[in-house]
């Protein structure tokens, strides 16, 4: 059976006869190493400082994140130097694990993350897709790995961020589908690694005991960076960050009620540090707009329009236990 279907045969006459030695021709030939590489441009060019001063005034404290970014992107950039100059420059290993409580800013640093690794040429678009256990594994069997291999279609050229990643793995469910999830996982993130870069996120006790359990994830990410609860200070100084931004001040005696609002409200339930800090704002904000409103006239000056008073937020729950019962004075005609 013939394989030359379509093409034509060339008669022997016009063979030509083969060459015994190829001469490459000069300018196909790879041009030598060069001896130097311009650390200055390659800044220049790519920008990197830009978003890594974002990263120091964006986000309060976070000094052992903030180096531990630094480092990742000096060495990027060192290894782009390194191949400029025909050094072994082979791409490293860019998964990572962001471990620490809700609200200390991991979702912020995986998107200043991206935008450092796509302008430095290691992912193709500055693009995050953030997802949970919901949005990889299935409830039955053959639904797993379709909807995680949507999820990385996705994500593919950017950055996954995985929250709540030890979610996959419930050893105490053996019909659990979140092995399969993680299976997946670990094949793209060796084979496919110079088109995506993962990002697993948590607690970090729970984060410790899922790649334990895991060794062949945990092998295959290369930085571990601890995201450290912030203090009352540094919750104050993001509270102000946040005014600021959105054209807020905190009126006299407000600076007092808003730190003992948080001195109460870190002890709660569900605290979430930065995102608690948001969610106080906004409703102290829904006060002020209330009792503004409740004026029904008049005119309001910009100072009034931007200013926070005690009243605004010491009118919180947090504080209802401060307050005494309004049942407390007798009944009319009690005796």
């Amino acid at each position: 059976m013939s394989f030359e279907f379509g093409m034509r045969r060339t008669p022997p006459s016009e063979l030509a006869a083969e060459p015994e030695e190829f001469d490459v021709d000069e300018e196909e030939a790879d041009p030598p190493p060069v001896a130097q590489a311009d650390l200055g441009a390659v800044l220049d060019e790519t920008n990197v400082i830009e978003v890594l001063d974002q990263l120091d005034r964006e986000l309060i404290a976070l000094a052992p994140v903030k180096t531990r970014i630094r480092e990742i992107a000096a060495l990027l950039l060192i290894d782009r130097l390194r191949s400029e100059v025909g050094l072994a420059s082979d791409r490293p290993s860019l998964h990572m694990s962001f471990t620490g409580n809700p609200g200390t800013g991991k979702t912020t640093v995986a998107l200043k993350m991206a935008q450092i690794l796509h302008r430095l040429g290691y992912i193709a678009e500055s693009r995050v897709v953030a997802c949970t256990r919901d949005d990889l594994v299935g409830q039955y069997v053959g639904h797993t790995a379709p909807k995680t291999k949507e999820v990385l279609r996705r994500a593919y050229g950017g950055v996954l961020f995985i929250d709540e990643a030890y979610y996959l793995f419930r050893p105490e469910n053996e019909r659990d589908y979140g092995q399969e999830a993680i299976e997946i996982l670990l094949q793209v993130m060796e084979a496919e690694r110079d088109k995506l870069v993962v990002i697993f996120a948590g607690y970090k006790d729970r984060m410790d005991d899922f790649f334990r359990s895991n060794p062949g994830l945990s092998s295959r990410v290369a930085h571990h960076i601890d995201f450290p609860d912030y203090d009352i200070d540094e919750l104050m100084s993001i509270a102000h960050l946040m005014l600021d931004q959105q054209n807020y001040v905190l009126g006299p005696g407000a600076e007092d009620a808003f730190r003992a609002y948080l001195e109460r409200r870190i002890k709660r339930p569900r605290f979430a540090h930065g995102r608690s800090v948001r969610n106080s704002i906004d409703r102290a904000r829904l006060r002020q707009a209330n009792r503004l409103f409740a004026q029904h006239s008049g005119v309001l000056s910009r100072e009034e329009l931007m200013m926070i008073t005690p009243d605004d937020i010491l009118a919180s729950s947090v504080f209802a236990e401060d307050r005494e019962p309004e049942d407390e004075q007798p009944a009319r005609g009690a005796h």
